[in-house]
This record gives structure tokens, sequence and C-alpha cells, in this order.
């Protein structure tokens, strides 16, 4: 019982997670997309590929040393549909991805449905639920709980 416990925790835990997994809701926020490892801890990574949801005001994705990086718009100057890196992640090795997001004014939660290619496997982190829908996604994508802010406390010792 304990391995099969062992085999579904993995399973369940996502190759490639966001962080941090809560933002301010019309702020400026990094957001890391971390690659635990290759697709099946065997093959190595070769690309990254962060679909960006729709609403984001802005999306710059830093550049990495030894990776290509490619920018996906509909249009000139349109909103950044997806970002992919290219290059080489060893599977027994780990690598962080950043975005600079502005975020949208409303609360919820953003997913961004991430596409692993490695040499001789695809790993799909692209699963969203679906309200209603309970229990454990099998790949789930990144995702980050985007919140409004506390209302600013009443300074002390200020009377009108």
């Amino acid at each position: 019982m304990t391995c099969a416990a062992l085999t579904f925790a993995g399973a369940a835990q996502a190759h490639v997670a966001a962080d941090p997994k809560q933002a301010i809701a019309g702020s400026y926020q990094a957001v890391v997309f971390r690659a635990g490892h290759g697709c099946n801890d065997v093959h190595a990574t070769t690309a990254i590929r962060v679909e960006i949801p729709a609403g984001m005001a802005a999306a710059r994705p830093q550049p990495k040393p030894g990776w290509s990086l490619q920018i996906e718009r509909a249009s000139p100057g349109a909103p950044v549909r997806a970002v992919t890196w290219t290059g080489l992640l060893p599977a027994d090795q780990f690598d962080e991805f950043a975005i600079l997001f502005h975020l949208p004014k409303e609360a919820g939660t953003l997913y961004f449905p991430t596409i692993q290619t490695c040499q001789g496997a695809v790993a799909r982190w692209t699963d969203i639920p679906q309200a209603g829908q309970t229990g454990r996604l099998e790949h789930p994508a990144p995702s980050v709980t985007v919140t409004t802010p506390e209302p600013a406390a009443p300074s002390a010792g200020h009377h009108h």
C-alpha cells in the first residue's frame, strides 16, 4: 500500500509549477515556472511552452543564457499568447523560467497550460479544473490565485 500511495502522490504533483501561488490583482508580478525534472524522470527537457491566459495587460519573459526564446502573439503589438524557451535541461536537474506579468484587476485563478517537450517524450501540464469538479487532476496546469488587496488599516493617532 505504501508503494501505491507514493506512486499516486508522485503522479499528482505538477512537474512544472508556478511560484508564487498567490499575487495581488492589478500588480506587476514575476512568476517562475519551475521544471522539477525531465519527462518520466529520464528524458532531458528541450522546450518549455507556457500559454498566457487572456486578460494579462503585459507578459515579459526573462531570457535564459543557453536557451532561445520565442514570444507568440496573434499580431504585432497584440498581447502575448505564449512563451517558449528552447534549450537543454538534463532529466536529473531542475530549472526556472520567469515571466513578469501585469495581472488583471479582478480576483480569480489564472491557469498557465504548459507543455514540457523532452527528448523522446512530451508532458502536457494542461489540465484545468472544471466547475464542480472534485479530486486531483492528473496533469494540472500551473496556476496563480489573484487576490484583491487588503484595505489599508486606519492610521493610529490620526483623528479628524
